[in-house]
């Protein structure tokens, strides 16, 4: 316990720091942004800010990625209530019960219920990484090469079955992201490969270029095709703070929802995503009159919310311990690490502990931010909310365009980010998701390396994954979890739950 608040201690001391607080606020403040406007996403905005953080030391650039990762949690509920456009993937559910609360004149309510879950929900999760942070490294520790490969073929299996739509659509993408990460210099021979004789491949696709193209372009070209009628609700917000009975109402939502938020934000695959969704699921199964629900029902706001940000903070968990990327943010959390030259994994506690605590200590400053910036500023949202689409993206496209070229002076990165735009609109189109492919390419150099690695040690001989217990335990584990979700029922209920 004493070492516990001495981490703890030493993690606020890096976080209170003038630099980090302001980067913490700066974080949140730009998340909430994004979160409340449709159109851009935390991965598309984290992929565009990648080259600002160069100049910024490693710890506080952290702090601020992340305070947009979760920033963008709060944002998102404001504009599924007052809107009715989930302004993030995983304010899907908020939307159902928290708009039409807003449209009976509980919009202060929705959104006072929402703000309080999640700032529970958040300090918990930041409980929840410090407790399980020290014990899940000592055994990240005892991981060689076979059980580091074992755990990302899982990862990429999880994220596979976890993906929405097609799960031979899902395997594609990441087969492709793996076969992009390849390009360039062979890790140990140096012969080029892939690069067709082109000069600037020789060193590889550069992962900013990459994830700017497939996200923050891509997803710009989405937003312009999609009409702009917004359901503004135009009744008084009214008051922000819940009465005792709204209060009542909510405790056990909140609880829960932090619950199934907080293990479900640690599954790797993104199963983050699924904690709204689990707890909108069961508030709805275990009320007394389940026809609330649907019709401004406050359980549906206060449960998946607090499910929604335990979930996006958990998910920093097997990031910081064992350096494996949960979701399509947290890949470029490792992008970010990489180019700072830290190496996500066990290793960070120890060699790097002002920056694993200093995160850990940040992320509850930042919920704290959180709530002073989105309940005192839901005016200013709502104004923004009526701004018209298209004068954002020229700004956005030029800021990008900006971005790429600072990182390295070179043109053809500008073309590159135009290139896997038009891709990435392309695979959007056609109904494959990008998030997979960019999951794909941050593991493969890791996986490559560590294959290489485990069949140095056995000589070339494969059965080397199965005879190591917990590299086996993986597989089995990864393989059953393809199997289960390859059954005809588990694929009809998986596909209702992300259609929903």
């Amino acid at each position: 316990m004493s070492d516990f608040l001495a981490n703890l201690a030493l993690g606020f001391g890096v976080a209170l720091t003038l630099q980090n607080i302001l980067l913490c606020f700066i974080g949140c403040l730009v998340g909430t942004l994004i979160g409340v406007l449709p159109g851009v996403g935390p991965i598309a905005t984290i992929a565009m800010l990648l080259p600002i953080t160069f100049n910024i030391d490693p710890v506080g650039a952290l702090i601020m990625l992340a305070g947009i990762y979760y920033g963008a949690q709060y944002g998102g509920s404001t504009t599924a209530i007052l809107v009715n456009i989930p302004g993030e993937a995983t304010s899907v559910v908020t939307a159902i019960d928290g708009h039409m609360m807003a449209r009976n004149g509980r919009a202060g309510i929705a959104l006072g219920v929402a703000a309080i879950g999640s700032f529970f929900a958040g300090t918990v999760a930041t409980l929840l990484i410090a407790a399980l942070g020290a014990p899940l490294s000592r055994l990240a520790l005892l991981f060689t090469a076979p059980e580091y490969f074992s755990l990302m073929v899982m990862g990429l299996v999880f994220a596979v079955v976890l993906a929405r739509g097609s799960i031979l659509k899902a395997i594609s993408m990441i087969v492709l992201g793996v076969l992009l990460s390849t390009i360039g210099n062979d890790l140990e021979t140096g012969e080029e490969r892939m690069t067709f004789g082109l000069a600037f491949l020789a060193e590889g696709i550069d992962f900013a270029v990459l994830a700017m193209g497939l996200f923050g372009i891509a997803e710009i070209l989405r937003s312009l095709e999609e009409s702009e009628s917004r359901d503004v609700v135009r009744r008084p917000i009214g008051r922000l703070l819940p009465s005792l009975q709204d209060l009542k109402d909510c405790v056990n939502p909140v609880l829960r929802g932090t619950a199934l938020g907080a293990v479900l934000g640690i599954l790797p695959g993104n199963g983050a995503v699924l904690g709204p969704f689990a707890s909108y699921a069961v508030e709805k199964k275990i009320a007394r009159d389940p026809s609330r629900f649907g019709r401004g029902a406050i359980e549906g706001v206060a449960g998946p919310e607090s499910a929604n940000n335990a979930g996006a903070q958990t998910s920093f968990i097997p990031l910081l311990t064992l350096g494996i990327p949960p979701n399509a943010v947290m890949a470029l959390m490792v992008g970010a690490m990489t180019i700072k030259g830290i190496i996500p994994g066990p290793q960070v506690m120890t060699k790097n502990p002002n920056l694993f605590w200093g995160m850990i200590a940040s992320m509850w400053v930042g919920n704290l931010m959180l709530l002073i910036i989105n309940l005192p500023l839901v005016g200013l949202w709502v104004r923004l909310l009526k701004v018209p689409y298209r004068l954002l993206f020229p700004s956005i496209l030029i800021f990008c365009g900006i971005g790429i070229y600072s990182i390295g002076s070179q043109p053809i990165d500008v073309m590159l980010i135009a290139l896997f735009g038009l891709i990435g609109y392309g695979f959007i189109k056609v109904g494959f998701e990008p998030a997979p492919l960019l999951l794909g390419f941050v593991l493969g150099k890791l996986m490559e390396e560590n294959l290489r690695r485990a069949l140095s040690l056995s000589r070339g001989d494969p059965m080397i994954f199965l005879e190591r217990p917990i590299s086996a335990v993986l597989l089995v584990i990864a393989f059953a979890a393809l199997a289960v979700a390859l059954l005809p029922s588990i694929r009809r209920e998986r596909d209702e739950v992300f259609t929903e």
